[in-house]
């Protein structure tokens, strides 16, 4: 299903309910990762209630929780290290580092999340971090001409597809599941 309500225009002027300059400042910092890689027309969304989990997201938006893009962030070897997967299924670690050549993936804490990505999770977006992070995106992903990914902030998601998140992030597309 495509969200066809009302939506948010990244930019200095764009609007869902209040102008997205006076928002919290992990959104926009997540517009403006968008606005750096050239991505201006990507609708942003703050939701009324929060969008921790990809069946909340899911639910406010009106779509399949398929469509939705959890960002996971996992330590391998003490590094971060994201992947971008469709809510629908859960990540095999195994599978993920086996492929990839990884140290094992390792469920990080919180704090880590933060300090890896500047944003909270349930919010954490796929862009938007103090440095850049090695990504994963999964490839059932491809499967929805919409994504909706997480905007910095648990009551913020912008849309994207498949091969913009790819893109956006620098992503390995690869089987996660």
């Amino acid at each position: 299903m495509t969200w066809r309500g009302p939506v948010c225009r990244c930019g200095p002027r764009a609007q869902y309910g209040r102008p997205v300059n006076a928002t919290h400042p992990r959104i926009q910092q997540v517009v403006d990762a968008l606005a750096e890689r050239g991505v201006v027309d990507e609708v942003v969304r703050v939701l009324p209630d929060s969008a921790r989990t990809a069946r909340e997201a899911a639910d406010a938006l009106g779509t399949e929780v398929g469509a939705i893009a959890n960002s996971l962030v996992f330590a391998s070897g003490g590094e971060p290290v994201l992947i971008l997967t469709s809510g629908a299924h859960q990540v095999d670690t195994a599978l993920v580092a086996a492929i990839h050549d990884l140290l094992p993936l390792e469920r990080a804490d919180p704090d880590f999340v933060r300090a890896a990505t500047g944003q909270v999770i349930g919010g954490v977006a796929p862009i938007g971090h103090p440095a850049p992070l090695r990504t994963f995106v999964d490839l059932a992903l491809r499967d929805h001409e919409v994504v909706w990914a997480a905007a910095g902030h648990p009551h913020a998601v912008f849309a994207t597809s498949f091969d913009q998140l790819v893109e956006i992030t620098g992503g390995t597309p690869t089987e996660v599941g």
